[in-house]
Formats: structure tokens, sequence, C-alpha cells
């Protein structure tokens, strides 16, 4: 992977009439690289994947390409793949005709075609299925194809919004291995836009976490797992306990609580996973308002004077009863400081 920037947006810009859907949004992508863009509905993430296809024309600011300002190139001449939710396959047409269709609109010869397609198809692991029709693949295949089509147009840039969402959960982790292999032997620049923060955390090289049109975090996996900058991102990546800081207390629905631990550094706030949270033992009483059985752990919701309360333990652990009094602590050495909790 380049550490030189391929894909370039600079204070992008979109807009839909009179609504401001992407506000100056500035990211610089590296050749190879895997990055995901993650956030609820309505973020912008979709229609800031839309604009680099072509699909959308900017409000300001432009988009740069290998060296090449695209922000107002036809979408047909970007040389930029798109994989749409749908996969938006030809139903009459089997898998290789799908494939070749794009091909067949560039004037390609008949071998150079058949090179391509044959390729394209064998790396998705459809070679035995290249006869047939969409109606007659599952999801994960029809998938396959779609990533297919557009990869044979070797594009610069592939695109893909959703990818997985109309999968089954087994499928989904199958394709999610399926992608990453395509994009690591292939080199090809991908951004994926999803919802699902297992699905970013477990494909991407980097993640670009947004937030009503703005970007709230750019970072790694590991790096936006583990230090959330802020309450938004620490809720979105699993930490169910958070808290604004003030005085140095954590500001809490019963009011300002004043932590085991004395405070090292300064932070807006703190953040817990529900495995950081300590049953048993602690300085905080609480009440077992629900268990949830998940297999190898037991979730536990509290009724608290801090507020609801999600911890985890063992499920090899004697279950604590519903409306058992519980004590419990809040570790700092488990918390996520975060720096902005708005």
């Amino acid at each position: 992977m380049s550490d030189r920037a391929f894909l370039t947006l600079d204070n992008l810009t979109l807009s839909y009439g009179n609504s401001v859907a992407v506000d100056k949004f500035n990211l610089a992508i590296r050749k190879g690289e895997l990055v995901a863009f993650l956030g609820p509905s309505g973020c912008g993430k979709t229609t800031t994947m839309r604009s680099i296809a072509g699909l959308l024309t900017p409000t300001s600011g432009t988009i740069t390409l290998d060296g090449t300002d695209i922000t107002r190139v036809s979408a047909n001449k970007r040389n930029v793949g798109l994989v749409f939710q749908s996969y938006a396959l030809f139903p009459h047409l089997t898998v290789y005709e799908n494939v070749a269709f794009g091909l067949r609109l560039k004037r390609m010869t008949d071998a150079d075609i058949d090179a391509r397609v044959t390729a394209g198809i064998k790396s998705v692991g459809l070679a035995a299925l290249s006869g047939r029709k969409p109606a007659e693949l599952s999801g994960g295949q029809q998938q396959r194809v779609a990533l297919a089509r557009s990869m044979v147009m070797e594009p610069k840039v592939l695109l893909l919004d959703e990818p997985l969402s109309n999968l089954d959960a087994r499928l989904r982790v199958e394709m999610r291995a399926e992608l990453q292999r395509v994009q690591k032997e292939t080199g090809v620049t991908m951004i994926f836009v999803t919802h699902d923060q297992a699905e970013a955390l477990s494909l991407a090289d980097r993640i670009v976490v947004m937030r009503e049109g703005l970007i709230e975090q750019v970072g790694t996996p590991e790096e936006i797992y583990n230090n959330p900058v802020s309450a938004f991102v620490a809720d979105f990546v699993g930490f169910e306990n958070v808290f604004a800081l003030k005085d140095g207390k954590l500001a809490t629905p019963g009011g300002a609580v004043a932590l085991a631990e004395p405070l090292t550094a300064s932070a807006a706030g703190f953040a817990w996973r529900p495995s950081g949270v300590v049953l048993g033992d602690g300085p905080f009483q609480g009440k077992v308002k629900s268990v949830s059985f998940t297999g190898n752990l037991r979730e536990y919701l509290l009724d608290t004077p801090l507020g609801p309360i999600t911890a985890e333990a063992s499920a090899a652990l004697p279950v604590h009863a519903l409306g058992t009094d519980l004590a419990f602590g809040l570790p700092l050495k488990a918390a996520a400081p975060l720096q902005r909790f708005a």
C-alpha cells in the first residue's frame, strides 16, 4: 500500500436543495487502502460515496483521484466502480454475461472479454456457476457476481454501498472474508459504506465515523474500538456506559458522582464497555433489571442511581437473579477517556 494520497476529498460540501448533507469533508485515502464509512442512517456516508462515483455534484470542494481533479468529470469517465446494495444484476443474463456486460459496452475484443470475465469469475469463486442466471444463485453468490462485474472493469476505486446488508448472519461473515481476500489480492482501493460496526472493524484498514454530515473520527479499527474520541463514537462502537465529566465527577441522572479513584488526566467524559464493569464488588449499588444469556456471557442491565448500567459476566459464573441488589465498580483502567462529549 502506497503512503501517497491516491483519492483526496478536499473541503467537500454536498447539498440537497437548501439542506447540507455533508459539510467541509476532508479525507485522504492511500492507494490500495480499504476504508469504511461508518455511521447511522442519514449521516452522509452514502451521499459522500455517490459524489465520488459522480452521481452527485458537490456544492463546493474538490475530488482528486490519482493526481487528477475529477470533481466535474462525468461518472462514466471516472474509472470508479460501484456495487449497489441491491446488486442490480440483469435477471435474463447468465453470470458470465452479467460480468461481461460493461466490457462489451467498451467494445473490447471477444478474446479480451473472455480472458477478463473468466479471471473475474474465478477470483470470486464462481467458475462452476458461470452459466447460471441470478435467480438460480444464493444472495451471497449474487453479491460475488456484482463484485466481479465491477472488478473486471479494473476501476481505480471500487465503492460498495452497504454490500452485505441483504445477507443473513452466516453469509455476512463469509462475504467479509471474501471481500477482504479479493481486495488484498487485487490491491484495488476500496471504500464501503456500512452502519454495522462489526463489519467495519473486521474489514477496514481505516474507519471514517460520520455523524450529521461531519467526520467524528478517523482511525484504524483498533484506534476506533479502543480509543473513541467522543461520546457519539464510544456509543457507536459498544461503550454502553457513557458519562460526561464535570468538576472531576461523573454527571449522572442522579447527580454528580465521585469516582473511587483519583483522576490523573483531564477528559470530557469516560466510557465503559459492559465487559469493563466489575460485578459483585465496588462502591456503587444497583438492582438487576434484566439478564440475557448470549452464549459464553450473560449480559446484565442494572437499575442504579447513576442511571442504567450494562455489564457482562461469564456464563460459567452463578447467575444473579432478577431483583438482586448488586455492588458494582467502574474502574478507570477499564474506561476510555473522551475528548469530546457533545
